[in-house]
């Protein structure tokens, strides 16, 4: 080995190990001025589970306090629509008040259950139910059935809406017609839910507009819808549609037995193809 490669050679293990170059541009810091980033959590800092504990026990007192505080209990309610019927009756068929347990809290409420207790009435034709926050926590609109007449039985008056439900009467309304029953019925037709044969109304509606002089009418099971004739006699027309036409016959028949000085007791045309009649004198 030559000198000159004995020099190159000790040059070579003698000179400093060296990394590879990087460029780092002329604002990077001096490599002295750079320190190592820790991961973790620094020394001092907020735990997240802490942080997480917190929350939860500040969400179960909040949850507490809506579950205890009296000011979500429903005492009261909005109620509009309302006619013939009053807040307290709304508010006691709603359920809201459970017996033996009270007031319900407002979490606890479900309007379509409330709206299917109010349905319950027979005055109630439909109802919308709103569930919000206090002060005014349920808002109640009733739409109530409209009564079409007044029917009395065994001294009691209740209203018929357009279908025949039974209705409780709850003023007095002079300007309805009203149906007494002459003949005894079964007592079940005026409890709760219940209803009078539609072709009973449809016919005494259609007669009331063909004789609006006549105050009311009578109902008997057999012969239907009558009146009291002012000539001396009584006047029967079955039930249902169909009462212009036995109007006609019945004013024929009245006329043929008055031209022959005929007095009848009972003239009877609710089968318009078999009008019957009684003579009290004459012939």
């Amino acid at each position: 080995m030559t000198s000159r490669a004995r020099d190159k050679q000790r040059r070579g293990s003698s000179a400093p190990s060296r990394s590879p170059a990087i460029w780092r541009g002329p604002l990077a810091a001096p490599e002295a001025e750079r320190t190592e980033v820790e991961h973790g959590v620094r020394p001092g800092g907020m735990s997240w589970r802490l942080v997480s504990a917190a929350i939860v026990v500040c969400l179960i007192v909040v949850l507490t306090l809506f579950i205890t505080f009296d000011a979500f209990y429903v005492h009261s309610i909005s109620v509009g629509g309302l006619r013939y019927m009053t807040v307290e009756e709304v508010f006691a068929l709603s359920g809201i008040v459970v017996p033996g347990q009270g007031n319900q809290h407002l979490f606890w409420l479900d309007p379509e259950e409330i709206r299917q207790n109010i349905l319950r009435s027979p005055s109630v034709a439909d109802v919308r139910v709103y569930i919000d926050w206090p002060p005014n926590m349920v808002q109640i609109i009733i739409e109530e059935r409209e009564p079409a007449l007044v029917w009395e039985q065994g001294g009691v008056a209740v209203w018929l809406d357009l279908q025949g439900r039974v209705m409780r009467q709850r003023e007095d309304r002079p300007d309805l017609l009203r149906i007494s029953v002459s003949s005894p019925m079964d007592e079940g037709l005026l409890e709760a839910n219940a209803s009078v044969n539609a072709d009973v109304v449809t016919g005494a509606l259609q007669l009331q507009e063909l004789l609006p002089d006549i105050p009311m009418l009578r109902y008997d099971a057999t012969k239907g819808l009558g009146f009291q004739d002012a000539r001396g006699w009584e006047a029967w027309f079955g039930v249902g549609t169909g009462m212009a036409e036995k109007l006609l016959i019945y004013n024929a028949i009245v006329n043929n037995l008055v031209g022959r000085g005929i007095q009848p007791g009972e003239i009877n045309v609710s089968n318009p193809d078999h009008p019957v009649y009684n003579v009290l004198w004459g012939r």
